[in-house]
């Protein structure tokens, strides 16, 4: 009798949980939000929020927070942490060891270089004669979310927009109705043959009113009086970059003085998200998104956070302006929301693609760990070691995301084993103080890491793409010949922690510390949507508790 209760109680579960996703996919589209706005943050680390949460305004950063559900706790999962391995993660649901987005670019040994990660050369520019039009999502391996929505129905508009191209490609996926990107000698937008043969009518308006180009000729001076950044460091500081034609990076910044002779600049400048606002207003106006009762996707990243990042370091007057800047451009841009497609209407999840660490210099100013790992120097002293112990030979054939290549057919003729030169070179590369450890493809291929650093390595680890022997620094150690400003690639927490945050359209208020991941996004958004998953997908659905 306890065995037959059982079974049914295993039936009637497994019926309920049928019912239960079939009900969710197949939801009328009256049942849908009209639009979903995923929002990408380049360099974001969490912090961000509380760190300047006295400075934000009450309808930006603070709105989506209090209004909507936050996860205070969300992490990436893999190594390496970069931009277009970040978008990826975030469209697919998956890891780069599914959705073949290794770096922002990779060693390719087909071709025997680098391969750009959104890079086609089959595509024709449009909006441009220049190679920056030549871009598409090829590369990608796995479906996103957002062909999910066009698959479901291709009456689903899906528009991506970022001032990187990667940043709008990889959002708008294979099957995506358009991404555009900015080209900064022109100051336009543009896009690729893989979308269309001309750019539509609103964008090329757009263009041609020349809102970059007058923001490039501004001069960029603090939003507050500069006294109040009291989150940041001093203005001048040794661990700032500057602009071509500065002696020192200090506000105000001359835009125009140091842009020579394109609009470039403008991307290293709050002045870049505030464009990418305006130009998804014009989307949205010019697209009809969100105008109906069938579900539109829109794409947005904001990229100068991490350009300004790169230059100015995470601990900038610099970064908080731009930080505080985009506050206001997030409020702006869900007033606009409200307003074209109503309160309720609408969708918005809002993450990042990865942090970034200290300026090393800092750290080490304040006898902190950190460091400055010199691989130009490593790899030249590995390829010594080489030479002097199998024979003169490009043994290494490239080095790229703390990655070693090695020159396979090098190895198969010289009757080497790879497997054991794998474990040579990883070993040997312990040595350097910078090297926390080390490990090889055969490894990631043959074993199963089921947590822990080398876990993160392995779900970063695509046969064809990733390189032979895995480098993994110490914390704050940063792989740069630059002492100013700041980057990131690690998988330690300022790298991997970012935010995460849903708002609108059938997200209660509250918020979660429980550990999340960024590969969850791609299906809880599928899920609310009730489509199908993307292709690679765990399917790991988030809770909103």
């Amino acid at each position: 009798m306890k065995l037959l209760k059982s079974i049914g109680f295993v039936v009637l579960t497994l019926l309920i949980a049928t019912q239960s996703v079939w009900a969710q996919n197949n939801l009328s589209e009256k049942d849908k939000p009209r639009l979903v706005v995923g929002i990408v943050v380049d360099q974001m680390r969490y912090e961000y929020i509380p760190l300047y949460w006295d400075k934000y305004g009450e309808d930006g950063f603070k709105r989506l927070v209090n209004e909507g559900y936050s996860f205070t706790n969300n992490h990436f999962n893999y190594f390496p942490t970069y931009t277009g391995p970040g978008h990826a993660a975030v469209y697919t649901g998956t890891t780069p060891a599914v959705n073949g987005i290794v770096g922002n670019s990779w060693y390719d040994r087909n071709i025997d270089k680098n391969m750009y990660v959104v890079a086609d050369s089959t595509t024709t520019p449009v909006g441009t004669e220049g190679e920056a039009g030549k871009m598409s999502p090829a590369n990608l391996m796995s479906t996103t979310v957002t062909d999910e929505l066009k698959e479901a129905n291709n009456d689903h508009k899906v528009i991506a927009l970022s001032i990187k191209d990667r940043g709008a490609v990889l959002p708008a996926g294979h099957v995506g109705d358009a991404a555009y990107w900015y080209e900064g000698d022109s100051g336009n937008f543009v896009t690729s043959s893989w979308y269309r043969d001309q750019l539509p009518k609103w964008i090329q308006n757009f263009n041609e009113e020349g809102l970059a180009r007058e923001l490039s000729n501004k001069t960029w001076e603090t939003l507050l009086p500069i006294e109040n950044y009291t989150e940041s460091n001093a203005d001048n500081t040794s661990y700032e970059g500057t602009f071509e034609n500065e002696e020192a990076p200090v506000f105000p910044h001359d835009l125009e003085a140091n842009r020579g002779d394109s609009y470039g600049i403008v991307s290293s400048t709050p002045f870049g998200n505030t464009l990418v606002k305006e130009l998804a207003k014009s989307a949205i106006e010019g697209e009809d998104l969100g105008s109906d009762e069938t579900t539109d996707f829109l794409g947005v990243s904001f990229s100068s956070t991490d350009y300004v990042g790169h230059q100015f370091g995470p601990n900038s007057i610099e970064l908080q302006d731009t930080y505080l800047r985009l506050d206001r451009d997030l409020a702006d841009l869900l007033n606009y929301l409200d307003k074209k497609v109503g309160e309720g209407n609408y969708l918005v999840m809002l993450t990042s693609d990865h942090g970034a660490v200290d300026v090393p210099q800092e750290l080490i100013d304040k006898k902190l760990p950190g460091g400055y790992f010199r691989s130009d120097a490593v790899i030249d002293v590995l390829k010594g070691y080489l030479n002097r112990r199998y024979g003169e030979g490009e043994w290494v054939e490239a080095y790229a995301n703390q990655q070693v290549y090695l020159d396979h057919d090098l190895v198969n003729r010289n009757g080497v084993s790879l497997k054991e030169l794998q474990k040579e070179v990883a070993e040997f590369l312990l040595q350097f103080k910078a090297v926390n450890s080390t490990n090889t493809a055969y490894n990631y291929r043959t074993k199963g890491y089921s947590e822990g650093y080398q876990a993160m390595y392995q779900r970063g680890f695509q046969e064809d793409r990733s390189g032979d022997v895995f480098i993994q620094l110490k914390p704050g150690w940063l792989d740069s010949s630059y002492e100013t400003g700041t980057s990131h690639g690690s998988p330690y927490n300022y790298d991997t922690h970012v935010p995460l945050l849903f708002y609108g359209w059938g997200v209660p208020q509250g918020s979660s510390s429980e550990k999340t991941t960024i590969p969850q996004i791609a299906p809880t958004l599928s899920n609310m949507l009730g489509i199908s998953f993307p292709s690679g997908s765990s399917a790991k659905v988030l809770e909103f508790k």
